[in-house]
């Protein structure tokens, strides 16, 4: 047998596998790992554990913090502060925000009903700025454009005024009574609560407030019409039903526990009366 057949029928397999560069040592075990993947398929990724939890980044635990690997800038572990130092801090916010959309619009709807009067039990246990914010938002873009849209149609040329001009200055006014109604309107009536003795969370007050505005965005479409007298009825009967709406909720909450129910009543009825009166003879001429 010559030499290049000692080569390939093992006559260097006395030479130990381990001393060759490269080489990987075998497993001396002979026992199969099993898979902590369980039955994985391309229709399930990414694949779990078997227990409910999904692979993907973990965390190793350690004695001596949440964590082993420090969060950086401890956004993610960031906790809703306390107190008043927790209007400057974000999370204080985000379980405000934490809310599906079924339930924005359960609200929604329970705000076009206005004599029922049980808004405010039903969001006691998450109350949500999510809404308030939003149907604000839209009353300035729908304020801005469907009042010069109004304006447009109503417009009639005169030896003046020949031309119909784009009045820019809507957005300054929609954002300016809007976002203050929506932030002072609440914040007074959540103080004048407290002085009465009321026990009424701000958010709680927020979120009253918000919804109550909702009724004015199908009003807005309506208000186009070049009808004054059609226009009167509808903002009318749009800042009755919000005045009502909110009206009748903090009665039906007040009089579970006081009696002191006239004076935060009536002058929240006012309030939203008088921004009906103010979409009107801001936008809606």
């Amino acid at each position: 047998m010559d030499d290049h057949s000692l080569k390939f029928s093992g006559g260097y397999t006395s030479l130990p596998a381990s001393h060759l560069p490269g080489s990987v040592p075998a497993a001396v075990d002979g026992v199969p790992r099993a898979s902590e993947f369980g039955e994985a398929n391309l229709q399930t990724f990414p694949p779990s554990n078997g227990q409910g939890r999904m692979w993907g980044y973990q965390p190793t635990p350690n004695v001596d913090g949440p964590s082993a690997l420090p969060d950086v800038g401890g956004e993610h572990n960031a906790q809703p502060s306390n107190g008043w130092k927790g209007l400057c801090n974000i999370a204080s916010y985000r379980p405000y925000f934490n809310v599906d959309t079924y339930v924005v619009v359960e609200r929604i709807i329970g705000s076009l009903y206005p004599h029922k009067g049980d808004f405010i039990e039903k969001i006691a246990h998450n109350p949500d700025m999510y809404g308030p914010v939003w149907i604000s938002t839209t009353l300035v873009f729908l304020a801005t454009v469907l009042g010069n849209f109004a304006a447009y149609l109503s417009f009639e040329p005169s030896s003046t005024v020949t031309e119909w001009v784009y009045d820019i200055n809507y957005v300054n006014w929609a954002a300016a009574i809007f976002y203050a109604y929506i932030s002072l309107v609440p914040l007074g009536c959540y103080f004048l609560l407290q002085y009465l003795g009321v026990s009424l969370s701000l958010v709680q007050i927020w979120c009253l407030y918000g919804y109550s505005l909702f009724i004015f965005i199908p009003a807005s479409f309506l208000l186009i019409i070049p009808t004054e007298i059609l226009r009167w009825i509808v903002i009318s009967l749009a800042g009755l039903a919000s005045a009502f709406f909110v009206a009748l909720n903090l009665q039906s909450h007040i009089m579970a526990t006081s009696d002191k129910w006239t004076i935060p009543v009536v002058s929240s009825f006012i309030v939203q009366i008088c921004l009906a009166l103010l979409i009107k003879f801001f936008f809606f001429v």
